[in-house]
């Protein structure tokens, strides 16, 4: 099984407009189904989003809020990195294929910028157990700041 990440196109828009505060705003991890199909390009906001595992047992709408984010630059290697602990819904049933971070702050769909997403080739469950969304081993997003030219 295969699990891809990327950063949705239009998240350093949102965060250079102020629409994004990682340290401090409430950024959610949500679940959704195969029957939704990230668009990088054009979705922009929650309300872009369909297909959420449905409320039921340890998950709730609009998912879990991310605890112990951080955010570093290393110059020698020029990389922002932003990280966060793993999602995790504990003793849960759930059947997801796609997990999207989101920053949850103004608490309406149209104004709540997408951040990142990721999407496996297979449905992922668990069945009254733990579901977690691991992010990989360099953070949940890693950013290279090109050299000088």
């Amino acid at each position: 099984m295969a699990v891809v990440g990327a950063l949705f196109g239009k998240v350093f828009l949102a965060a250079f407009n102020k629409e994004i505060d990682w340290l401090d705003d409430a950024i959610h991890c949500t679940l959704h189904t195969s029957l939704y199909v990230p668009d990088q390009d054009v979705h922009d906001y929650v309300d872009d989003l369909s297909n959420e595992h449905a409320a039921s047992g340890n998950y709730a709408t609009g998912g879990v809020q991310l605890a112990g984010k951080t955010i570093t630059y290393t110059g020698a290697t020029n990389k922002i990195t932003m990280d966060a602990n793993d999602a995790v819904w504990a003793a849960s049933t759930i059947t997801a294929r796609v997990a999207v971070v989101s920053d949850r702050q103004t608490g309406v769909a149209g104004t709540s910028p997408l951040i990142a997403y990721q999407q496996s080739d297979a449905d992922i469950s668990s069945n009254n157990g733990e579901f977690r969304v691991q992010w990989n081993a360099s953070g949940l997003c890693e950013i290279t700041v090109g050299a000088p030219a």
